[in-house]
């Protein structure tokens, strides 16, 4: 049995410490902060391979860069006078072509297709369930639609089967009690499901815990080698070492990106959500693709999530933003109390600048990375933390990991 060190307590790196302990390893976590800490507590607890596409769409070149640079726009680019930053837009935008897209998708779909198979497996072992349901597109008109099934259209030439079906008024309001009746067309996307995302992480580190995991708060700052093994430094002057270290740090990633060989820039793709009462119970997640917000039944309330916002992971949040988001869910919704929310929060997802993770062996020998799922961690989290294990174990990448080689 050997030793490895896992950096980062969210979904990844939690579910690639599982499955390193089931095939026997002496694991240990890492964490700056806590459990489910950082994005994979507040995000909207979608397992959406049918929307786990790359977040480079052509259409955001037609944006124009005035609207990305608005701090109310769905997408924000935050100004920085810094070469990271740079670099990290111009590869973005270069990445925003039709033909990249559906390269990255036919990518991504290979992650999609067993996404929720691992789920299941990884669910059923933790004592997790999550709750199979369509996601609901909601619009006020047919023709507001017409991107989305523009994107369905190109998920499917990318070789990945999505089923869509349409909602006439009544059809949706049967779905969606909370519809303002104005909203006349919707598209349920099936073989979906959600789940509380905060109390599924947590649930699987108390399950690492008893089966003798230790999971240890230290901010990693540094790596370096001596002789077979990895020295883990910690911001506390500790040191631990093993010979195998993986890092799922999610967007805290760019501190160590050189350290590792990394060249693909990772930026922090900050989400906002909110959790506001109900008056009418809603049990399907909601999708509003005009105004880029995922909503989500949790505990009789609904978590509206969305935006990204590229700033600092640690940046204080923007007021501005939660206005924009509640002005936008009044427009589709009504007997939510979007005055009045329960909590309110800000964490940021690891985007990378091609849009595609980065999983695999770096360029220090014994680390791995496993990151930059970007919108995708909780739908990709448990697969790639499967196939993460097994290449420390046998010591060599699954084929399925070969086309997001951190090192690209």
């Amino acid at each position: 049995m050997g030793r490895v060190i896992v950096v980062g307590a969210g979904i990844v790196g939690l579910a690639t410490a599982w499955h390193l302990r089931e095939l026997g390893e002496d694991v240990v976590v890492l964490e700056q902060r806590a459990v489910a800490a950082g994005a994979s507590y507040g995000n909207a607890g979608w397992l959406s391979p049918g929307l786990a596409i790359p977040l480079n769409e052509p259409s955001l070149v037609r944006q124009g860069l005035r609207s990305l640079l608005s701090p109310t726009s769905p997408l924000y680019f935050a100004p920085r006078f810094d070469r990271e930053w740079a670099n990290f837009v111009a590869r973005f935008l270069a990445a925003c072509r039709m033909s990249t897209w559906r390269r990255s998708m036919q990518l991504l779909g290979n992650l999609n297709r067993r996404s929720l198979e691992a789920w299941d497996q990884l669910g059923e072992a933790i004592g997790v369930v999550s709750t199979p349901a369509p996601i609901v597109a909601t619009f006020a008109r047919r023709r507001d639609a017409s991107a989305l099934e523009h994107e369905f259209e190109a998920i499917r030439s990318a070789g990945f089967d999505l089923v869509a079906r349409e909602l006439d008024a009544e059809e949706l309001r049967s779905l969606v009690p909370i519809a303002k009746p104005n909203l006349g067309f919707g598209i349920a996307i099936e073989a979906q499901r959600y789940l509380d995302p905060a109390r599924s992480v947590r649930r699987l580190g108390t399950a690492l815990l008893e089966r003798g995991v230790a999971i240890e708060q230290a901010e990693v700052v540094d790596l370096s080698r001596r002789g077979g093994s990895v020295r883990v430094h910690t911001r506390d002057k500790r040191d631990y070492e093993a010979p195998s270290v993986v890092i799922a740090v999610g967007a805290w990633l760019g501190a160590l990106r050189a350290r590792l060989g990394i060249r693909v820039p990772v930026l922090a793709g900050r989400g906002y959500s909110m959790r506001v009462p109900l008056e009418r119970e809603v049990s399907v997640p909601v999708y509003l693709p005009t105004v880029r917000l995922a909503c989500t039944p949790l505990e009789g309330e609904l978590r509206i999530a969305g935006t990204m916002a590229f700033e600092g992971p640690d940046a204080p949040p923007r007021q501005a933003r939660f206005d924009a988001m509640r002005r936008a869910a009044r427009k589709f919704f009504e007997g939510v109390a979007l005055e009045a929310p329960h909590e309110a929060w800000v964490g940021p997802r690891p985007v990378s600048a091609d849009g595609l993770p980065l999983i695999g062996p770096t360029a220090m020998p014994g680390v791995w990375v496993a990151d930059g799922h970007g919108m995708w961690g909780m739908t990709q989290g448990p697969l790639t933390g499967a196939l993460v294990a097994q290449g420390v174990v046998s010591g060599s990448v699954p084929a399925e990991l070969v086309a997001f080689n951190p090192l690209r």
